[in-house]
């Protein structure tokens, strides 16, 4: 198997069509934009991508104020007017004070690394376009420097989107696309198996009926997640409670719901008697 193949990782189950999507994206040199609800995996995969193939991972995690250029570089003049005043350093070498972002840094990198652009939808409607000639390219120039930064090694880009507004038409053009499905019962079992390989069987069925349950809600603000289920079931275990019917009393039930709106709904059905299945 080439070197250049992702075939998964033990920490990470990961579905034929996403890795061939995976190893699209590296053969024609293009950023892999994966969509998905909050808890599939979308920002594990990036890890997932690095630990398989042996690379780096840099991580750029976008907020609503980050722009393009934070990502390229940016030029510390505050530095260097208190090395000017306090006559520290060679102030007219610009290029000390200039510090790479996290694009730059995976464009210099001695080694091919998986660049993680994490929620890209979290920033303004300009951001992705203001990147398409650096990713097109793998390039970009530094101003105050006249210096172009070509890209050593071209990095794997794995961007990620919650889907919390659209991206734009030129922006997609440009790349693979993978929506990951939130995970059915057997595939879910296989990401437990993974985490809690010698997990009890019983309690395994009952957290997932009831998880499950749970999801089926409409009444609820924000469903649980994958991430949200790993962390019921260590609970679970590390308590000792029963488990013998988890849809009525649903122990711990903070760890699997974050909104006060959502645990008064699941307060008012323990208080009733029901059991979820029934509600």
């Amino acid at each position: 198997m080439s070197s250049n193949m992702f075939t998964g990782s033990k920490d990470y189950v990961v579905t034929p069509d996403l890795m061939d999507s995976v190893n699209v994206s590296i053969a024609l040199k293009k950023p892999l934009l994966i969509k998905g609800e909050p808890g599939t995996g979308k920002t594990m995969l990036a890890q997932a991508i690095a630990d398989s193939m042996d690379m780096p991972l840099i991580v750029w995690s976008i907020k609503s104020t980050t722009k393009a250029q934070d990502g390229l570089y940016m030029y510390d003049t505050v530095q260097r007017l208190y090395d000017s005043q306090f006559g520290e350093g060679d102030v007219s070498d610009i290029g000390q004070y200039i510090r790479l972002g996290k694009l730059g840094e995976a464009f210099t990198s001695d080694r091919q690394a998986v660049l993680l652009i994490d929620e890209i939808d979290k920033a303004d409607l300009e951001f992705p376009n203001d990147l398409l000639w650096e990713l097109d390219r793998m390039e970009f120039y530094i101003h105050e420097t006249k210096e172009t930064i070509t890209t050593k090694h071209r990095p794997i880009v794995i961007i990620t989107s919650n889907a919390e507004k659209e991206l734009p038409d030129a922006f997609l053009r440009r790349c693979i696309f993978h929506y990951i499905a939130f995970p059915d019962e057997e595939k879910m079992r296989e990401i437990i198996r993974v985490h809690y390989g010698d997990i009890d069987k019983k309690l395994c069925d009952n957290a997932l009926q009831a998880f499950y349950e749970i999801r089926k809600m409409n009444e609820l603000q924000k469903k649980p997640s994958t991430s949200e289920l790993l962390d019921w079931i260590q609970a679970l275990v590390i308590s000792g409670v029963s488990v013998d019917d988890l849809s009525k009393d649903m122990p711990f039930v903070g760890v699997l719901l974050k909104k006060n709106e959502d645990i008064e709904v699941m307060q008012e059905i323990r208080e009733k008697g029901y059991s979820l299945r029934h509600w």
